[in-house]
C-alpha cells in the first residue's frame, strides 16, 4: 500500500467567485499549516475549472478538511493524497466537496511516458 505523504486541496472558481476563493484559500493559510498556492486564473493540470491549491501534511487532515467543509461557502473544492501515483490519487482516492467535475486525466498519460 503507498504512503500518503501529503494532501492537495484544491478550490475551484470562476470569474465571479475569484474574491471568495482568496478568501477561503486565504483563511485556510492563516489557520492551519497549509501552503497556499497561486490562484489560477486559467485551466492547470488536469483541473476543469481556475484553482488554487492548498497543500498539507497527512497529519493537519483531521483539522483542515473539517474545516473547508464548513467554510468553503458554496465553492467546489477536490482533495487528493500525495502518494507519488499521480493518477490513481487523482482518479480513485479524491474526494469532492460540492459538484464532482470530470478531471482532464490524460496529463498522466504524459507523466508515464
Amino acid at each position: 500500500m503507498p504512503e500518503i505523504t501529503g494532501y492537495h486541496a484544491h478550490v475551484y472558481f470562476d470569474a465571479e467567485t475569484q474574491d471568495t476563493a482568496q478568501q477561503v484559500c486565504e483563511e485556510a493559510a492563516r489557520l492551519f499549516p497549509v501552503q497556499l498556492g497561486r490562484m489560477h486564473a486559467r485551466n492547470v493540470g488536469p483541473h476543469p475549472r481556475w484553482s488554487c491549491q492548498l497543500g498539507f501534511a497527512a497529519d493537519a487532515f483531521d483539522k483542515v478538511i473539517p474545516w473547508l467543509m464548513l467554510n468553503r461557502k458554496g465553492l467546489t473544492v477536490f482533495t487528493h493524497p500525495e502518494t507519488g501515483e499521480h493518477l490513481e490519487d487523482h482518479r480513485d482516492r479524491a474526494i469532492w466537496m460540492g459538484e464532482m467535475l470530470d478531471l482532464d486525466l490524460s496529463i498522466f498519460d504524459r507523466l508515464d511516458a
